[in-house]
């Protein structure tokens, strides 16, 4: 008799997208038609604005590899806008604090009218496509509400770890080229507050590229 406990099979299983004989035709193919297979997912499950004109071309010598060469998208309209129609009100991701008691659900409308604001927001500082964005927060819903948010403007986003000092945050800042910064007044990691605005101010002294600095406020 084995020691670990055995669970049945949930009913809605059933449901699941694939079964595990579809799985295995679609992992076989995968393998034999690499770039059919890829391009019939990338139809299937991704949104373009213009197709590509070869989907996967790579030297593994050189250790070059490109997907979708030619292909325009927007990541945040796949991310967000095409849901809309079926699952506005369902829930596009979940946020838990520092404090597990400490949760949020984002539904895919709430997600939008969010991700909008802050990209209407960079656009009135003068954020452009191709113009660079550094992301020095903590884990809430701000920090991917920033990343789609650049990503919808065809802004160029670089996400710098919360737990990083102000010399490290001040590096990133200046490899990046970046002209705005997006950060928090304070961080929670471990029961612990962590002076985001305070450390990014120390930085932002050796960085004269930096035009805008954007603060969300916790506290």
């Amino acid at each position: 008799m084995s020691e670990f406990p055995t669970h049945p099979v949930p009913a809605n299983f059933q449901d699941a997208h694939i079964n595990a004989r579809r799985y295995q035709q679609m992992y076989q193919r995968s393998i034999h038609d690499r770039e059919g297979f890829w391009g019939d997912m990338a139809r299937e499950f991704l949104s373009w604005d213009k197709p590509w004109d070869k989907v996967a071309s790579y030297d593994f010598v050189k250790g070059e590899a490109e997907w979708f060469a030619g292909g325009k998208l927007n990541v945040s309209y796949n991310c967000i806008d095409r849901h809309l129609p079926q699952r506005a009100s369902q829930t596009a991701f979940i946020w838990e604090g520092d404090n597990p008691a400490d949760s949020r659900h984002i539904t895919y409308a709430e997600l939008k009218d969010e991700v909008c604001r802050l990209a209407n927001a960079l656009k009135a500082r003068g954020v452009r496509r191709g113009d660079r964005v550094c992301i020095y927060m903590p884990m809430i819903p701000e920090a991917a509400y920033a990343m789609l948010a650049c990503t919808r403007i065809g802004a160029v986003h670089s996400v710098v770890f919360g737990g990083f000092s102000p010399e490290a945050l001040k590096d990133r800042i200046l490899d990046s080229d970046c002209q705005t910064l997006i950060t928090a007044d304070e961080g929670v990691r471990g029961g612990r507050a962590i002076p985001l605005k305070v450390n990014a101010d120390k930085a932002l002294e050796a960085c004269p590229n930096v035009r805008t600095c954007l603060v969300v406020r916790r506290t």
